[in-house]
């Protein structure tokens, strides 16, 4: 069997890069490394084509400790500990307190996730060109409804095969909210915060994950960390032993339900993420949590996308690079006019500037979520579809623009086209199965209001890092 983000061969191609990013010095590792028939360049989809041999997978696993214990360059702007991080971070910003929508804003924040995640998931991975060739073969660009398969040239499937998940998420074949991990981890969320409250550690979280989640559904970093964990590693070594997918965007999909609990509270919410992403990230991989999570607890109280990315970037240290990947794609997205050729030309400056990276990075998805809610200019069909023809991690990136806008709009303000096939529900591998979006909107609410003084404001329990 061929595990996919789990063999060392196919870790150390992609620990190459990431060492490298940190400055380490990693040369003569990939020499040594290519002159034994390894692989240069890491598999797009965490897996080559083959298996290594014994001994070439034996070298991987001593490579990979080599890596790990060259010196890195000193990042004083992208630190680790919370501590050190909330140091760097600008004052948060003084938020509307939740009023009489906020009901409706958590169930459009649901709703709109949901959504947004099932227009991404047939075209997960695919090019730009090929999630453009195939809307246009079948008269849906600008991207501003489901995708089919009615009507698509057999030239232009086989071109661009659609991602596995296409067989349930196509406008002739969508029969409610299919299952998908960019909606597990927000369910994950609920069921961690009813147990722990906002008193909840990095082992509390762990624990969860080693009792609901089945290890095929977790992926990237997640896989990496569950792993470590059945190999009673500590954390946070969870996230850094050979873990070379510590700064991508898994631990950015498990935030909006640590601020949609918050709302209006955005340094709480970064904390609470911060302390969720750390059991398999590291820098811009936490700072896309915190990101993420602020993102929401601002949705729920602001109205306009201006205010909510104003806000969220107060949880986000200011000389990472992942602020500066959201302050670019946030500009570019405002100098949009909407246009077809407005909206190429902001994506194609994108692409050029970070393209370099793996499809599953964080760094370009956040300014693809940044891009897309700053030219979507909060209509919600505008934006996840521009999040989408963005390409890269698609579902990821509309599910987090979903439920940002559908916070802002609150459900009626999604419309029926994208509400209807939903059908109110949500498949789950989680224990329990199918969840009722409105039972977890309810759910959530419940939440954001537990621990709460008259004044709105959360208690002061605090979050461990234990």
């Amino acid at each position: 069997m061929r595990l996919a983000w789990a063999e060392p061969e196919d870790l150390l191609a992609h620990e190459l890069v990431q060492a490298a990013d940190e400055g380490r010095d990693v040369a003569a590792v990939r020499a040594r490394w290519v002159a034994a028939g390894g692989e240069a360049v890491p598999a797009a989809n965490g897996a080559g084509p083959e298996p290594a041999p014994p001994a070439l997978r034996a070298l991987a696993r001593a490579l990979l400790d080599e890596v790990a214990a060259l010196p890195a360059a000193p990042a004083p702007a992208e630190p680790d500990d919370w501590a050190a991080i909330e140091a760097l971070l600008p004052p948060p910003p003084d938020l509307p307190r939740p009023d009489e929508r906020h009901a409706a804003r958590v169930l459009g924040a649901w709703t709109g996730r949901a959504a947004g995640c099932l227009l991404g998931k047939p075209v997960e991975g695919t090019p730009r060109a090929g999630i453009e060739e195939i809307a246009r073969a079948t008269g849906r660009w600008p991207l501003d409804r489901w995708f089919t398969a009615v009507g698509l040239p057999p030239a232009v499937a086989a071109r661009w095969p659609w991602n596995r998940s296409a067989s349930v998420a196509l406008e002739e074949t969508i029969a409610g909210t299919p299952e998908d991990d960019d909606l597990d981890f927000p369910m994950l969320a609920v069921e961690l915060l009813e147990r722990h409250g906002r008193g909840f550690t990095t082992d509390d979280v762990a624990a969860l994950w080693l009792e609901a989640l089945p290890a095929a559904r977790v992926f990237t970093a997640e896989r990496v960390a569950y792993r470590n964990l059945l190999e009673a590693r500590p954390v946070p070594e969870t996230a850094t032993y050979r873990n070379p997918f510590r700064e991508w965007i898994g631990a950015l999909i498990r935030a909006d339900v640590l601020g949609w609990t918050n709302p209006g509270d955005v340094r709480t919410a970064a904390r609470l993420a911060w302390t969720d992403a750390r059991l398999s990230h590291t820098r811009n991989g936490l700072y896309g949590a915190q990101w993420a999570a602020a993102l929401g607890a601002a949705a729920t109280v602001c109205d306009t996308v201006g205010q909510v990315l104003d806000a969220a970037a107060a949880a986000v240290p200011p000389g990472s690079r992942l602020a500066a990947a959201v302050a670019r794609g946030r500009a570019l997205g405002e100098a949009c006019d909407g246009s077809e050729a407005a909206v190429r030309a902001g994506l194609d400056r994108l692409h050029a500037e970070l393209g370099h990276l793996h499809w599953v990075h964080v760094l370009h998805n956040a300014a693809v979520v940044a891009f897309a809610l700053a030219a979507g200019r909060g209509e919600f069909g505008a934006s996840v579809g521009i999040a989408v023809t963005a390409g890269w991690d698609t579902d990821s990136d509309a599910a987090t623009v979903g439920g940002v806008v559908g916070a802002l709009r609150g459900a009626g303000g999604i419309g029926e086209r994208w509400t209807g096939p939903l059908d109110g529900r949500i498949a789950t591998t989680l224990p329990g199965g199918e969840r009722r979006i409105a039972d977890l909107a309810a759910r959530t609410v419940a939440l954001a209001r537990a621990d709460r003084p008259a004044g709105g404001a959360p208690s002061p329990r605090a979050g461990g890092p234990r």
